[in-house]
């Protein structure tokens, strides 16, 4: 053994009850009951004893059970010193005992501190305090010699096996722990990750709305400095509360995929080329269901495309394409060109930014630039 195995306390777990199943907890206290009553029985049974001596075994009795119940706390807290103490008042208590002729209990106290100081205390300390326990069993005891050497043996094994059962309990204990703990964090790790998924949503669902009707409320804006026609400027306004109308449509869509109620992605597709002048969806390869987060991603990157083609390029025809290949899906939204809408610069610039990030956060890729003739947006996600 290594110098750690004769230092090393059991853990608190193997010295605690926890994890101790109900009958094998029910058959320690039948040991302690019939401990107790063997001492009381070897106290009073061996010879005629007077009021006084009557007294003064209950006595060491009450005493001798306390100061184990002690020790077993002692231990429990891996005080050295004080459980040191303990053990060596109850081997005392075993000599005062035999002294006084009890030698019955005084044997039973003698294995009782052997097995427990093999089972509660650390190698080192209870080598000694087992040996010298059993030693004094083994001068007392009026049995052949075989007879001793085989129950000292007993004891010693006894004492050992049970401190191994402990530590495979206690080891036991740890791995549970352990293991509602990870699970604790796992859960707490998924709640995180669906609390930023909300935030997502909710963040694109918002950045689409309020930018689209601020195009239109600064475009009215523009016409009313401008001094331009009513019809005009109540287009815009009427435009705005239309968005403000489809905000709210896109509002409640986010909140059914959180709650995994998505559309089929080529109708919302559709729907959503329907409010644009000359734009027109085509799907390729197999159609098939998409993770929420694959599909939430492809919707909001083409809203965002469609978005930019209403602020950059007003009059441009748009292409939507939808490919499902093996292992992921690629949307494609090209629009032709056309003149820069009334607010050509207004936005931060960050919706396809975050349209990026989102599609990385997948594993997946955007990129989004001019062409030949006007821009390309293109999202792969893998599925």
């Amino acid at each position: 053994m290594t110098e750690n195995a004769w230092t090393r306390w059991p853990s608190r777990e193997a010295l605690g009850r926890a994890g101790t199943p109900r009958p094998r907890r029910l058959l320690a206290w039948i040991v302690r009951l019939l401990t107790l009553a063997l001492l009381l029985w070897g106290a009073f049974a061996q010879r005629q004893v007077g009021v006084w001596g009557t007294l003064a075994a209950a006595a060491g009795v009450l005493v001798a059970g306390l100061v184990a119940w002690a020790f077993f706390h002692t231990t429990y807290q891996h005080r050295l010193v004080p459980s040191l103490l303990l053990i060596a008042v109850l081997l005392a208590i075993a000599v005062t005992a035999e002294a006084s002729g009890f030698t019955g209990p005084a044997l039973l106290l003698w294995c009782g501190c052997g097995v427990a100081a093999l089972e509660r205390l650390p190698l080192g300390a209870a080598a000694p305090v087992t040996s010298v326990a059993l030693a004094s069993y083994s001068a007392f005891n009026n049995d052949v010699w075989l007879t001793t050497a085989a129950t000292v043996a007993g004891m010693a094994l006894a004492g050992y096996v049970l401190r191994l059962d402990a530590e495979a309990r206690g080891s036991a204990q740890r791995l549970l722990a352990q293991e509602r703990a990870a699970r604790a964090a796992e859960a707490e790790s998924a709640a995180l990750a669906e609390r930023a998924r909300i935030a997502r949503e909710i963040h694109d669902v918002l950045a689409h709305s309020l930018s689209a009707q601020l195009v239109h409320l600064e475009a009215a804006r523009l016409l009313i400095e401008n001094g331009a026609e009513r019809e005009r400027i109540l287009e815009r306004v009427v435009a705005a509360r239309g968005m403000a109308r489809d905000g709210l449509a896109e509002t409640r869509q986010a909140l059914s995929a959180l709650r995994g109620e998505l559309t089929p992605l080529e109708d919302f597709l559709t729907e959503l080329v329907s409010t644009a002048d000359g734009a027109e969806v085509t799907v390729t390869g197999e159609r098939r269901p998409l993770p929420a987060e694959a599909s939430q991603a492809v919707r909001r990157v083409a809203q965002e495309a469609l978005t930019n083609v209403r602020k950059h390029a007003q009059g441009a025809k748009v292409a939507v394409r939808l490919d499902y290949s093996e292992h992921e899906v690629t949307l494609n939204v090209r629009d032709s060109g056309g003149r820069p809408g009334e607010l050509d610069g207004a936005g931060g610039g960050y919706g396809l930014l975050g349209m990026r990030e989102r599609a990385e956060l997948l594993g997946g890729s955007l990129d989004a630039g001019p062409d030949k003739e006007g821009f390309v947006v293109t999202l792969k996600v893998p599925v």
